[in-house]
């Protein structure tokens, strides 16, 4: 038997999303975005509202990273949610956060969080808060990678966000073969 809750916003798994911008005054901001995902080959989307000083940063710079936050860095990362760059200047500072320039934005990668989408900003509709852009590369620190150089999840331990509960939670054990496993019923 299935209960029903209504509409909300729930699904799983919800990426824990960090947006690292660049101020008018060049101080790096950074944000927790927990509602997005990929749209396109290369593009991001995610829904943030304008008030954010890091919405603000984006429009005016048209640049910013994603980083994928990651269970080693879970406080810095909530507070950078928590915490509102509109009040606190220094919110990288305070969570404990370096950044480097990025080569290919104009925006910082955080250096604590090794897994970083770099992208350029495509259309931003205040009205919904739907904010897309466009990635112009992806990068990873070696710390995350395995021994053929890709991303191994283990490693980098991403986060999700569990809506229900309002807690965060690492990504569990390989179960399966994408794209191939379901071969087996054709």
């Amino acid at each position: 038997m299935r209960k029903n809750f209504g509409a909300k916003p729930w699904s799983y798994p919800q990426p824990v999303l960090i947006l690292a911008t660049y101020g008018e005054d060049g101080v790096p901001d950074a944000m927790n975005a927990a509602w997005g995902g990929i749209s396109e080959a290369n593009q991001i989307s995610m829904c943030i509202s304008e008030g954010h000083k890091t919405t603000q940063n984006i429009l005016a710079r048209k640049a910013f990273t994603v980083s994928m936050a990651t269970a080693a860095q879970v406080v810095a990362c909530d507070y950078v949610g928590v915490a509102s760059g509109n009040e606190v200047s220094n919110k990288l500072e305070k969570a404990g956060f370096h950044t480097t320039p990025s080569q290919f934005v104009d925006a910082p990668l955080i250096d604590e969080l090794p897994m970083a989408l770099e992208c350029k900003l495509v259309s931003y509709d205040p009205e919904s808060c739907r904010l897309v852009g466009e990635i112009v590369n992806v990068t990873a620190d070696e710390s995350v990678l395995d021994g053929d150089g890709k991303i191994d999840p283990d490693k980098l331990e991403p986060i999700t966000f569990d809506p229900i509960h309002a807690a965060y939670r690492k990504l569990g054990e390989k179960v399966g073969n994408a794209f191939q496993d379901g071969k087996r019923l054709i």
